[in-house]
């Protein structure tokens, strides 16, 4: 077998285990999440969030850009593994401790005396996260995702069991705060006894200055990311009553079960591959167009026919008190719409070792984005103009990352907005067609699976009758698999 077939068949191989991760974990995740939205208040998950941001920033120092340099590496040994870690459990403690002092500051900021002790429980699993990241990076390095998946399975299980045990018993938000520990320390345990693999007592200097030079720009434009992508947490909680971040924070939790979960999921396959094929411009440019195309078929029907079933889905899985939160998750979906798209763009330049542009582009976007959330917070005063400030920002966006992506390799911004316009219009057209079926019937469930039925027929025989390439290249795939 040749390296393009073997490469060929671990990246398809990897995307399968890495979606059948991103299916199984999420609809764990979405499974407890609906237990627990059903036995809590939104005021419970209001105090998470507004905690989220703290636990978001710590988890990114902690990986600190050292993971991406250690994947794209073509060889690598156990010094280099052992010299990253010690780094990463060393910053791990140092954040936690600091955000221990500080807890009684955050308390205070939001008027929240109970968040002290949270913060102080929540925060451990920084300190658990530094015993993962090398075990994982291992694992992606060699596109094993297989085991990822059984770990985040297992560990959701487990952490979901403990929360909704809690919840019963009357625990109410420390039920939330159990949930996010337990998860943490089962992954990390499991890796661990799955991967084998432990520090030896090595640290070199030369290596760690290597992997921090590539590694601290990529540090600095995820903290600038992080803290943008969690900073209406912030906002919404120091302005508005705590339900409402309650609400805010259900409708992103639910958001994310498809939209950075899936940017994810194939950011951390098509990493190390790209990484394989850094050196071949031509192959790297052709994978990467094929990429885009398949993600926009998939993606943009997918996220558009959330906002189109919204108003069915949501009271159904969580309840009629969870109604307030169907506009922000209409707009949250589409704000995350590109995420996949971002992804890939951005994946490019880490392989191209431009993580100087990389970390440029996030301040430049960044700036923009804190124009459009002060514009929304004077001229709208609700939480609805500031999602719509991040909607206009994911598509700036779009136009900044590719216009420095296509300097890399050979595939322009419009030339990419050509090859996604064809499913975006039929998406839309899906999206409105559904939507308009929303109150058919007074029954959510009837309502919706109405909706899914139709959406999919509609979706599918457009593409047949638009003679979509992407849809026969799925079929190609669907039966490949199936082949397996």
């Amino acid at each position: 077998m040749s390296k393009s077939t073997q490469l060929r068949s671990k990246t398809i191989n990897g995307f399968v285990w890495s979606f059948v991760e991103l299916i199984s974990k999420q609809g764990i995740q979405l499974i407890i999440q609906i237990i627990l939205a059903r036995l809590l208040l939104p005021e419970h998950f209001g105090l998470i969030g507004m905690i989220t941001i703290f636990i978001a920033i710590s988890t990114t120092f902690v990986q600190s850009g050292m993971d991406q340099a250690l994947i794209r590496e073509k060889k690598i040994d156990k010094e280099a593994y052992s010299t990253v870690f010690y780094y990463n459990l060393v910053v791990s403690i140092m954040v936690y401790f600091i955000i221990f002092f500080v807890a009684s500051w955050i308390a205070n900021f939001y008027n929240e005396p109970e968040l002290i002790k949270i913060l102080r429980v929540v925060m451990l699993v920084v300190i658990i996260n530094a015993f993962s990241v090398i075990q994982r990076v291992m694992l992606i390095r060699k596109l094993d995702f297989k085991t990822q998946t059984k770990v985040s399975v297992i560990a959701g299980i487990i952490s979901g069991a403990v929360a909704i045990g809690m919840a019963l018993s009357g625990a109410g938000v420390w039920s939330l705060v159990a949930q996010q520990v337990f998860m943490q320390l089962m992954i990390a345990i499991l890796l661990m006894s799955n991967n084998r693999w432990f520090p030896s007592l090595q640290f070199n200097v030369v290596l760690f200055k290597k992997y921090f030079i590539f590694g601290y720009k990529l540090l600095l434009s995820s903290l600038i990311d992080t803290i943008y992508q969690n900073i209406y947490f912030i906002i919404i909680g120091k302005i508005y009553p705590v339900a409402q971040l309650g609400y805010y924070t259900n409708a992103n939790k639910l958001k994310d079960v498809s939209s950075q979960s899936i940017s994810q999921a194939i950011q951390k396959v098509t990493y190390p591959v790209f990484s394989n094929i850094q050196d071949d411009s031509k192959k790297l440019a052709g994978n990467y167009q094929r990429l885009i195309q398949m993600t926009s078929y998939l993606f943009f029907p997918f996220m558009l026919g959330l906002v189109a079933i919204a108003p069915n889905l949501i009271p159904l899985l969580l309840g009629d008190k969870w109604i307030p939160s169907i506009i922000y998750f209409q707009l949250l979906c589409i704000a995350g719409m590109l995420y996949p798209i971002h992804a890939i763009n951005l994946n490019i330049l880490k392989v191209r070792n431009r993580s100087d542009l990389f970390l440029l582009l996030e301040v430049i976007k960044k700036l923009i984005l804190t124009i459009l959330i002060v514009v929304a917070v004077i001229y709208t005063s609700s939480i609805e103009g500031l999602i719509y400030a991040a909607i206009v920002s994911s598509f700036i966006s779009l136009a900044i990352n590719t216009y420095y992506s296509a300097r890399e390799i050979d595939y322009s911004f419009f030339n990419q907005v050509k090859d996604m316009l064809p499913s975006l219009l039929l998406a839309g057209i899906m999206s409105i067609v559904v939507y308009l079926m929303s109150n058919i019937f007074n029954i959510y469930s009837v309502n919706l699976l109405i909706q899914i039925i139709s959406g999919i027929l509609i979706y599918l025989v457009g593409s047949m009758l638009l003679r979509l390439k992407e849809f026969t290249i799925m079929i190609r795939m669907l039966k490949s698999i199936g082949k397996r």
